[in-house]
C-alpha cells in the first residue's frame, strides 16, 4: 500500500496538471452514450483524430442499437475502413449492439462490469465509457496512462490491470476519472513516449523520471 507521502505527491501531480490543463476532456466526438461506446471501441490502435473522421457517416447511418443489430459487419466497413483492424472492430460493434438491444433494451449497460461482458469490450474500453457516460469510478489505463504512471513512480507494473489497482490505491475515487484524462493529455502533449519534453513539464519537480533516458 502507498504511504501518505506517496499519496500526497500523486495528488499534487494531478492538481498541477489540472491547473495547467483545466479543459482536459475526451477527444473523441460523440453525442450519445452508444456513440461513445462505438467511438472508444474504434479507437483501439487508432488515433482519436482518425476515429473522428470516420464516425460522422457511421453515426448518421446507425442511430440506435437496433440499427447496428440488424446490420452485417460488412455494412460498417465503408464507414470505418480507415480505422486499424476495422474488420474485427465492425464484427465486435455489431455483436455488442446485438447484446445491448436484446439484454438491455437498447440502452447502454449501466456499470463497468456489465460493459465488460459485451463482445469486444475490454476492461480499458469499459472503464473509459464508464468514466464519461455515468461518472463511473474507474482509472482506465491506456498506453499514455501506463507510461506516465511508471515514469512518475506511481507503479512498477506493466500489466494494465495492476497499474490501475496501484493508481486506485494512490488517488481518492473522486479523482480517478479526471486523473485518467489529465495523464492522457499530458502524455499526448508533453510526456511523449520518445524524447519527453521534460524542460517544459509542469510536474517536473515532482517526477523521478523513472525509465527516462532521453529527457530534453
Amino acid at each position: 500500500m502507498p504511504t501518505e507521502a506517496e499519496r500526497l505527491r500523486a495528488v499534487q501531480v494531478i492538481d498541477h496538471l489540472d491547473d495547467e490543463m483545466p479543459e482536459a476532456h475526451i477527444e473523441l466526438d460523440y453525442t450519445t452514450d452508444l456513440e461513445l461506446l462505438v467511438a472508444v471501441m474504434l479507437s483501439a490502435q487508432c488515433t482519436d483524430a482518425m476515429v473522428n473522421r470516420c464516425t460522422p457517416s457511421l453515426f448518421a447511418a446507425y442511430r440506435s442499437a437496433a440499427d447496428y443489430a440488424k446490420a452485417q459487419p460488412e455494412d460498417l466497413h465503408p464507414h470505418i475502413s480507415r480505422c486499424g483492424l476495422y474488420r474485427n472492430k465492425a464484427k465486435n460493434v455489431v455483436a455488442a449492439m446485438q447484446s445491448i438491444e436484446t439484454e438491455w433494451g437498447g440502452k447502454l449497460p449501466p456499470t463497468r462490469e456489465a460493459l465488460e461482458k459485451l463482445p469486444g469490450v475490454g476492461r480499458k474500453t469499459a472503464g473509459v465509457v464508464a468514466v464519461h457516460a455515468f461518472d463511473g469510478q474507474a482509472f482506465p489505463v491506456d498506453t499514455h496512462v501506463g507510461r506516465l504512471a511508471r515514469r512518475l513512480g506511481f507503479t512498477a507494473h506493466e500489466d494494465p490491470d495492476k497499474v490501475e489497482l496501484d493508481l486506485q490505491q494512490l488517488f481518492p475515487p473522486q479523482r480517478w476519472g479526471k486523473g485518467h484524462q489529465l495523464l492522457v493529455w499530458h502524455g499526448r502533449r508533453t510526456c511523449y513516449a520518445r524524447k519527453p519534453a521534460c524542460s517544459r513539464c509542469v510536474v517536473g519537480d515532482l517526477c523521478p523520471r523513472k525509465g527516462v533516458t532521453d529527457a530534453t
